[in-house]
């Protein structure tokens, strides 16, 4: 079995690297290639921690794991860890013999960064100019960084529950050679491409806040109760998602869902867009969504694509298991 530790992975995986699995990955669940199994997902009753398995198969890439971890949120003020740990295991599909185990912390964040851009690349407008980022989190630089080589952004905009934490996606903006402009919820009127990266189980974006023509790609809801936006947006919306079982149980979809205001029929895999099975946006007023609930499959994707890498750079560890 091999071994990549999480320490490698910053050399390893790039931006780049880990769209192109996720973009791939994505194209081969909508054709049937590649199914995720069923997520657990439990609050385990201590540190107030969920910790859950996400799995599947890829039967055009031949992987076959699991993504095992969670959300730990006191590590980062007790421990000085980040909040969401995770460590991902690969199996031979043919013996079913574990054959690799990833850090999969730094792995997360970039499959995560990498999904809504690819929803970007594929949904948003060609001469969307304005990002808006609600959430300034660890993760919101991920995806803002990730975002900006989709389009020719010409300026960042951002709103936090917490605005002292701004500075966060500020920096990236600065780095990019890009003007930030801190702004209230309804600021986001003037984005042509919305990334909604928290947490919470209350919509803070509102339906009346987003212009026609926008793209907007929901992060952040993974988890029975948990909300970014308001259920009336959905229904403003052409919705596309990674995986429509899951976007309706866990995703952004299950409140819109439940409130008859979208039906299951309605969401489409962005994979069918991927694959030209599907058209997309359909014109320059649309307002489309990516509900962005985070499958299996992205995981081992970015995961047997840095094994690779790990064995030729030849940093990976071989035991006997």
């Amino acid at each position: 079995m091999l071994i990549v530790p999480e320490r490698e992975i910053a050399d390893l995986m790039t931006r780049e690297a880990a769209f192109d699995a996720v973009e791939k990955v994505f194209a081969a669940m909508a054709s049937g290639d590649a199914y995720n199994f069923p997520v657990v997902r439990e609050a385990i009753g201590h540190e107030d921690a969920l910790y859950g398995f996400k799995g599947g198969f890829d039967r055009a890439g031949l992987t076959l794991g699991l993504k095992a971890g969670g959300y730990w949120p006191n590590n980062l003020e007790k421990r000085h860890l980040i909040n969401h740990q995770s460590t991902v295991f690969l199996f031979d599909p043919d013996t079913g013999k574990a054959s690799a185990m990833v850090g999969g912390n730094l792995l997360t964040a970039l499959r995560t960064a990498a999904a809504s851009s690819v929803s970007i690349k594929h949904l948003a407008r060609k001469d969307a100019k304005v990002i808006g980022m609600i959430g300034a989190g660890h993760q919101a630089t991920f995806q803002l960084r990730s975002a900006l080589e989709q389009r020719e952004f010409e300026k960042v905009i951002g709103w936090n529950y917490h605005p002292e934490m701004l500075p966060n996606i500020e920096k990236v903006a600065t780095e990019a050679g890009l003007p930030f402009e801190a702004v209230e919820l309804e600021g986001m009127h003037n984005a042509d491409v919305i990334i909604s990266i928290t947490s919470a189980f209350a919509p803070s974006l509102m339906a009346d806040q987003v212009s026609d023509g926008t793209h907007i790609a929901c992060m952040g809801t993974d988890t029975k109760g948990k909300q970014e936006v308001e259920s009336a947006l959905l229904g403003r919306a052409t919705v596309f998602t990674d995986e429509v079982a899951q976007s309706v149980s866990i995703g952004e979809a299950q409140h819109a869902v439940s409130e008859g205001l979208v039906k299951e029929s309605d969401i489409t895999q962005v994979g069918a867009v991927i694959n030209g099975t599907h058209a997309g946006r359909g014109s320059g007023e649309d307002i489309t969504l990516f509900d962005g609930t985070g499958v299996g499959l992205q995981d081992l994707a970015v995961a047997a694509a840095v094994v690779d890498l790990a064995v030729e750079k030849g940093v990976a560890i071989e035991v006997d298991f």
